[in-house]
């Protein structure tokens, strides 16, 4: 269903669009950003001056608290547009319910819904042509948000800005993926904002994953901070295991990020009648698997390349390669999930979102 509201929020249009001298067929992830931004204001404890306007930098002190004390948060999500011109979101209350979240975590004020969704409205609706039809193609949307209060006084902000960006994605393919089992470094630890979409945390993040590409593997599969004992995140995604024909993944706590993707494919392994457990795994029982050859599957989820799998993994400086499955369950997800999106099949749990 759509969401229509009466907010008014001003509306400067760009006076010439930028969108012909992008090569659509060679996109870098992130790297290019549409005619238009969204932000607004919050001043004096209310959110002001809900604004459209062309994308570009933005002025801001070198004082803003943002830059001292880490006060931002962020979110991702997709549009789409299927075959007939339709534009559609996919399950955007939960973006906005986990936006707010992760800014009550860090003491952030919440941003108003329906100001966010007649912003997603209007803003997608200037920007159309940006976003392609064809499997796999999308429009990928960052809301973030962060302190800019001047003043490097040790409290939180008193002003924020609320932004909006749009970057044009082609269908993501990683290639074969592989992983390192944390052994030292941590994502996150208990009480902490692991499972808030803190920028800190992706900050936290790059140093241990360098060292890991340093010996050729792509990603980090993330352990708990307390005794590296138990399998929690892969990289940026969630992380889900096939063992025989069991899908196991973590359940979220104030560690893991409660994944939009990952709840979805949840539900479709549910709708699939796929044995699907919720539990804690522990990293013995995942090498044990791979040992007795039990271990089917790795794969991350999220929103950028939907599913990721594992192709091998590393523990202890021991490498375990991971069998060709042919269907795999990360395959068949994949595909039920993006025909979803691409509006190519029915939405039985009405994940869809129509814009335009």
């Amino acid at each position: 269903m759509s969401l229509i509201t009466s907010q008014k929020i001003h509306i400067n249009k760009a006076s010439s669009s930028r969108i012909n001298d992008v090569d659509f067929n060679n996109l870098t992830f992130g790297s290019v950003f549409t005619d238009h931004m969204f932000e607004c204001d919050f001043i004096d404890g209310n959110w002001q001056n809900p604004t459209i306007k062309p994308y570009g930098p933005i002025s801001i002190s070198p004082a803003a608290k943002v830059f001292h004390y880490g006060q931002a948060v962020f979110e991702g999500m997709k549009a789409y547009k299927d075959d007939h011109g339709k534009v559609f979101l996919f399950r955007p209350k939960e973006n906005l319910k986990r936006i707010n979240k992760s800014s009550v975590r860090m003491a952030i004020p919440e941003f108003p819904k329906d100001v966010f969704f007649e912003a997603m409205h209007k803003i997608l609706e200037l920007d159309k042509d940006w976003i392609k039809s064809g499997l796999g193609n999308s429009l990928y949307i960052r809301p973030f948000v962060m302190a800019t209060q001047v003043g490097v006084s040790a409290s939180p902000s008193n002003a924020y800005k609320f932004m909006i960006l749009l970057s044009p994605a082609q269908a993501y393919y990683t290639g074969e993926v592989r992983v390192v089992i944390a052994q030292q470094y941590s994502r996150a630890a208990d009480g902490g904002v692991g499972f808030a979409k803190a920028a800190g945390n992706y900050g936290a993040q790059f140093y241990p994953t360098n060292l890991a590409r340093e010996k050729g593997f792509q990603q980090v599969i993330w352990t708990d901070s307390n005794e590296h004992k138990y399998l929690e995140e892969a990289g940026t995604m969630n992380v889900f295991f096939r063992i025989n024909n069991t899908l196991i993944t973590a359940p979220t706590n104030d560690r893991i990020l409660d994944g939009i993707t990952r709840k979805s494919v949840i539900a479709i392994a549910e709708k699939n009648n796929i044995t699907t457990e919720v539990r804690k795994i522990t990293v013995s029982e995942l090498v044990n698997a791979a040992k007795d050859g039990s271990l089917k599957e790795i794969f991350g989820a999220g929103t950028a390349a939907v599913i990721s799998p594992v192709s091998a993994f590393s523990y202890e400086e021991t490498l375990y390669e991971l069998p060709k499955q042919e269907p795999s369950f990360a395959s068949e997800f994949k595909k039920e999930l993006m025909e979803i999106q691409h509006n190519l099949t029915e939405d039985p749990f009405n994940w869809r979102y129509k814009v335009l």
